[in-house]
């Protein structure tokens, strides 16, 4: 069976939640919408205080070509515009609706009728996309339409679609793929036409055999699309490693899943595409996995964006006292909740409730030269060295040891024996490479 052959770990992967149907929350009684919930510039305000606004309204419009449009996700009145505190705990622009009823504006339609084909150009889709503020949906919330506008010079020749799901305890993908398979499957055909490619993959780890069984079904009507079943292996959900795994192909260093000629989207970001594109949905809602292992119960919220995390918890039965850390996302690669009151984003994919005794980190203590970051990184990389570079604030030789292939993963800290924050160090060492090529390239 087919993976990654670099590195990788294998977590125990706690999917309690992959039995709990998805349901949809209740309107909360208001939202606040962040403007920079996807990766590139903030989205500009063109509403302003005491307007009135409808389910699916354009709310705030994308500043660039790496940018995102926002919708309401509620009607109501717009409260305030200012300032709150985003999963970082620190304060970004947003705007705050206060929810009266449930009107949806009149171009959206909310049939569940499934249509499998559309009129529009591969042009006219990519517009679509933008319009309707789709953005990837496996967390990394990267413009859908940016990924699919193929640069001159490059080609698709291939569309890998992301089911893997390979971090413990999520499973809002695979719920996903059980009970809107065929819509999902219709976004990937949408995506297959927009980039031009006679060839689709579902890659699926073995872990969801269900899945795999369903959309194989599926499949049999959808030319050009199959399901490869995948061995269990983290983090077989990276893009690099889902193409290796699939086709064979490397990506170099630096460079991006195009030179090789594959494009890869979430089976989220499919489903998106689907609403998008047949009923004129923009991206305001998403599922979200609300689980851990002392929750009275586990589940698969539809939820709007804006909502509280407060509204997810509390629909579970609360926070259990043994309680320690509430993560945005899986354990591996999300990040403790500094606050609970902040808002389900476009690229909220999960909340993980952890018990107080698995939350601590250990005192970390002194390399021993194992070797266990190194042979688990799955980008080659040595994360010993890079966190030695990054507490010596070494930046040029930090970059020249190729740390922004690191795709922050988490592998090299769950493997460290002497319990070190290699991963906290990388990442700083990430920001502050960053900064330095940006300002190179002005």
């Amino acid at each position: 069976m087919k993976t990654f052959p670099k590195g990788g770990v294998h977590p125990s992967d706690h999917k309690q939640a992959s039995g709990s149907s998805i349901e949809v929350l209740p309107l909360p009684k208001s939202v606040c919408i962040h403007l920079s919930q996807h990766l590139g510039a903030p989205a500009e305000v063109i509403v302003a205080r005491g307007d009135m606004v409808r389910v699916g309204q354009l709310i705030a419009k994308s500043a660039g070509f790496v940018s995102a449009n926002i919708h309401s996700p509620v009607s109501g009145i717009v409260q305030k515009i200012e300032p709150a505190p985003d999963v970082t705990g620190f304060k970004k622009p947003a705007i705050f609706i206060d929810v009266q009823g449930d009107d949806w504006m009149d171009s959206i339609d909310r049939s569940a009728d499934i249509v499998k084909t559309t009129e529009l150009s591969p042009e006219e889709i990519i517009v679509r996309i933008n319009e309707m503020g789709i953005v990837g949906m496996g967390g990394a919330t990267f413009p859908s339409h940016v990924k699919i506008s193929v640069p001159k010079g490059k080609k698709a020749e291939i569309l890998i679609i992301n089911g893997v799901e390979c971090e413990p305890f999520l499973t809002s993908d695979h719920r996903l793929m059980l009970e809107r398979g065929e819509q999902m499957l219709v976004g990937v055909k949408i995506l297959m036409k927009a980039l031009q490619v006679d060839k689709a993959v579902i890659g699926i780890e073995k872990n969801k055999p269900d899945a795999i069984g369903h959309l194989t079904g599926l499949c049999s009507a959808y030319p050009g699309i199959r399901v490869e079943p995948l061995k269990v292996k983290y983090p077989q959900g990276g893009e690099k490693q889902l193409i290796k795994a699939i086709t064979g192909r490397e990506v170099p260093s630096g460079k991006l899943p195009i030179d090789v000629g594959a494009v890869v989207h979430n089976v989220g970001t499919a489903f998106a595409v689907y609403e998008a594109v047949i009923k004129n949905k923009p991206l305001i809602e998403r599922i979200v996995t609300l689980t851990g292992k002392s929750v009275k119960r586990t589940a698969n919220f539809q939820v709007r964006i804006g909502t509280p995390i407060t509204d997810l918890i509390e629909a579970v039965g609360g926070i259990p006292e043994d309680t320690g850390k509430v993560i945005n996302g899986g354990p591996m690669m999300g990040r403790a909740l500094p606050l609970l009151n902040v808002p389900v984003t476009k690229g909220t994919s999960g909340i993980v409730l952890i018990p107080e005794n698995e939350a601590n980190r250990r005192e970390p203590m002194n390399c021993i030269r194992c070797g266990r970051c190194s042979a688990a990184c799955p980008m080659g990389l040595e994360p010993y060295y890079l966190m030695s570079l990054g507490e010596a604030k070494r930046w040029d030789d930090m970059e020249q040891a190729h740390v922004m292939d690191c795709m922050e993963c988490g592998s090299c800290s769950y493997t460290c024996p002497s319990g070190r924050p290699l991963l906290d160090f990388i990442r700083l060492g990430k920001n502050s490479v960053n900064r330095i090529i940006r300002s190179r390239n002005k």
